[in-house]
């Protein structure tokens, strides 16, 4: 999209629809809309851009284009024989998973601390039960990315 393309109503349904989707997540609503625009640009797009399409301010953009590219949703592009910044949905799906996995791991992790100390066995069964289902959990998202990869063109 450019400053000459305006969002028509399918596009804007579209962005809305992403934030209702990526908000309860956790993801602020700027951000979210942001990810929803940038998957519909066919190519990366100024702060410019982003605020004459989305109606944000500038710093409101600058700061939802950092926060998606540190969730690895969003990156950064340089323009050629300039500073500015430009901005392009990513293209590594994997990144985002695999951090996610690591949390997964942390989480079961913890759940197996918190069975070795307690004294419970309705608590230690509950957590034991928790640890179990993080693993399998992560287990199946590897699983997935595997099969992912193996049926790409």
């Amino acid at each position: 999209m450019s400053k000459k393309e305006k969002l028509g109503k399918a596009e804007r349904s579209f962005i809305a629809d992403m934030a209702r989707v990526l908000t309860p997540w956790g993801v602020p609503p700027a951000a979210a809309q942001l990810y929803g625009y940038l998957l519909l640009c066919p190519r990366p797009v100024s702060l410019d851009e982003i605020t004459d399409s989305l109606g944000i301010s500038k710093s409101s953009a600058s700061v939802a284009a950092r926060l998606l590219e540190s969730y690895t949703l969003a990156r950064r592009h340089r323009e050629s024989g300039t500073k500015r910044a430009l901005y392009a949905v990513a293209e590594d799906y994997e990144t985002m998973i695999q951090q996610q996995n690591r949390l997964l791991d942390a989480m079961a992790d913890q759940f197996n601390t918190g069975r070795a100390i307690t004294a419970s066995k309705e608590v230690r069964a509950r957590l034991g039960e928790m640890a179990d289902f993080y693993r399998i959990m992560r287990s199946a998202m590897d699983d997935a990315i595997g099969r992912w990869k193996r049926n790409r063109p």
